[in-house]
């Protein structure tokens, strides 16, 4: 991952962008050096190795993004490491802020750990080549509300199963929940996400 630039933000290749106007406001309750910190772990005790964050954030002489700095025009986050021999990467810019998009990844790699735990691995190798920022088209569903994609973070055409959407819902219940760091709304909004998503997928 040497050849790959931490600054300034170095997009996947083929990866869709989201539109500016279609990017959501805050919803995670932690700081940007916990959601830093916290997306580091779950690529290491995943395997992952030489992580790089790249964002339009400037760096600390680690390489890593400084927290407590200025949002840039550009909140899109992509991170590259290398598991199995195998370069992988996983991007986020549907949120508005350079925080919420590395807590987005943070969750999503703590949901494949939780596939990985299951000894499920085709699934695991699968889901690294669906998850995917949300493209710029995503909107809401027929009664208005968001589409459960969206709540989710998946692109459309992402194929989850029942047993990876309540990984999912379990890793996100952790910033939504009024008992630990969220509000009623917003457990509200992730439940009725994950009943329509449920709906969909089927048994």
């Amino acid at each position: 991952m040497s050849t790959i630039d931490a600054y300034p933000l170095r997009w996947p290749v083929g990866w869709t962008r989201t539109h500016r106007d279609d990017r959501r406001a805050s919803i995670y309750q932690v700081s940007f050096a916990r959601a830093r910190d916290e997306l580091l772990r779950s690529v290491r005790l995943i395997g992952g190795v030489d992580v790089v964050i790249s964002s339009d954030i400037a760096l600390r002489r680690d390489g890593l993004p400084y927290a407590n700095q200025g949002e840039p025009r550009d909140p899109g986050i992509a991170v590259y490491w290398s598991q199995d021999n195998q370069p992988r990467v996983m991007a986020c810019d549907c949120w508005r802020t350079v925080r919420d998009n590395l807590r987005a990844v943070g969750l999503t790699i703590d949901a494949l750990r939780a596939i990985d735990r299951s000894g499920a691995t085709q699934l695991l190798e699968r889901a690294f080549t669906g998850f995917a920022a949300l493209p710029a088209n995503a909107g809401v569903n027929d009664n208005g509300a968001p589409d459960w994609r969206e709540v989710f973070c998946l692109s459309r055409d992402t194929v989850v199963n029942r047993a990876q959407l309540e990984m999912l819902y379990r890793a996100m219940v952790r910033d939504a929940h009024p008992d630990l760091a969220g509000d009623n709304e917003r457990m509200v909004r992730l439940n009725r996400a994950r009943d329509a998503a449920l709906r969909e997928v089927g048994p």
